[in-house]
């Protein structure tokens, strides 16, 4: 009997977010959608924020530059939410508003429900 040594993660190909869930399409066919709540930068961010998503050259990892937020495949696919301290989310949106000046918008849902694709990188 063999055993399970090392597990191949297939590479993010899509994303999309919505007000509700973070959709991920893998190269292999499988979509994790998880809800957005559980990355509360996600869901505090702007839609025009959420749509900024940059996938890793290795299709590992997601990144939003603006939102300072990253989320591995990984963890996706173990279903583990942000585990980011919430006096830290706090700081981050304290900052957000004097500086930016932007708070949790209102957003109709004809426009904020509308997934947003993504593609990956290419290589420079």
């Amino acid at each position: 009997m063999s055993t399970l040594t090392e597990i191949s993660i297939s590479p993010a190909v899509n994303v999309s977010v919505t007000d509700k869930f973070l959709t991920v399409e893998l190269a292999d066919g499988r979509k994790i959608s998880v809800p957005t709540a559980w990355y509360p930068r996600l869901a505090h961010g702007t839609p025009k924020e959420r749509r900024q998503c940059t996938i890793s050259y290795s299709g590992q990892g997601l990144h939003w530059e603006t939102l300072d937020e990253d989320i591995s495949i990984k963890g996706l696919l173990a279903g583990l939410p942000s585990n980011e301290n919430p006096a830290m989310i706090k700081k981050w949106m304290e900052m957000r508003q004097n500086v930016y000046g932007i708070k949790r918008p209102k957003k109709s849902l004809a426009v904020a429900e509308q997934p947003v694709k993504y593609t990956t990188r290419k290589k420079k």
